[in-house]
């Protein structure tokens, strides 16, 4: 453990994942533009990063958790950027969930630089990071891989090498349709539920053991039923994951009829000032179009 972990990115899901390395007892350098949440980490035994070439210059494995391809390729490769700062046989573990196509264009840029590159984006939502549960699904070079998975195991329950680099964010796009058609089909049945005038929390519990059950189900319906979007995962990020899975889509050629429709209605509720909102909101589109709550011991 005497190799120096640079972890950039500690928002929602960061923070958790790199107090979970700071547990474990790896040396940890942090970096965000959050300074509150900086010296959180710091208080909790990490040092302070000044930039992502600061830790870069500091750290033997980078880890970069962010929103969305432009910060990755800001971060890694823009102005005072970790590959001004990262020493050949630096390992970069970029954990954000970006487009498959970016991936492989920072991994290149960094092989130039005698940087190796592993995208290893994850699943779970806010609960998973702070349980170090994730579901983390990783692509590049194995024997990279091989060298990291005992960190990575530190933030998840799983870590799988999905293929070359940029497999693992095709694998978590394939998991956000999945989880965004799962919510979408949970908010059509529980509002059918509640328009019927039958307790949705009582067909919840009568169908969550049989084939229609499923971890969206369990995670969801309760916040539903008690009102809560706080986010785990904010429906702004699904929009954004839904839109790189669409464009790898369509540049390989796959139409997503069903991806695109739910798309629209996390649009819509964005528009209505709404995609701060956790993903499960996305019932409430539905709610509005057949006038009715899906609440607690509301009967319809």
């Amino acid at each position: 453990m005497d190799k120096v972990i640079g972890f950039i990115g500690l928002g929602i899901m960061g923070k958790p994942m790199a107090k979970n390395l700071l547990k474990a007892g790896y040396n940890l350098v942090v970096h965000d533009v959050n300074r509150a949440v900086v010296k959180e980490l710091v208080e909790a035994g990490a040092e302070e990063g000044f930039s992502s070439k600061d830790i870069a210059q500091k750290s033997d494995i980078i880890i970069t958790m962010l929103p969305n391809s432009p910060h990755v390729k800001d971060v890694i490769l823009g102005k005072d950027g970790v590959l001004e700062g990262a020493r050949p046989g630096t390992i970069i573990i970029d954990m954000s969930s970006i487009a498959p196509l970016v991936s492989k264009e920072v991994a290149l840029k960094a092989k130039e630089k005698g940087v190796v590159m592993i995208d290893a984006p994850v699943s779970g939502g806010e609960p998973k990071a702070v349980q170090g549960t994730l579901a983390i699904m990783a692509g590049g070079p194995e024997d990279v891989f091989d060298q990291v998975k005992d960190i990575l195991l530190k933030m998840g329950s799983s870590a799988i090498l999905v293929g070359d680099i940029g497999s693992g964010n095709v694998a978590k796009l394939a998991n956000q349709v999945i989880v965004a058609l799962n919510i979408a089909a949970m908010s059509e049945a529980m509002v059918l539920a509640a328009k019927a005038g039958v307790d949705p929390e009582k067909v919840y519990n009568a169908i969550r053991g049989g084939l229609a059950g499923s971890t969206v189900l369990d995670a969801k319906v309760p916040m539903v039923l008690n009102g809560n979007f706080k986010p785990g995962f904010r429906i702004e990020l699904h929009i954004k994951d839904l839109m790189n899975a669409l464009d790898t889509a369509h540049e390989v050629g796959v139409p997503m009829p069903l991806s695109s429709q739910v798309m629209e209605f996390m649009q819509a509720l964005k528009v209505e000032g709404e995609a701060g909102n956790d993903h499960g909101g996305l019932i409430r589109f539905y709610e509005r179009l057949a006038g009715v709550e899906v609440r607690k011991n509301h009967g319809g």
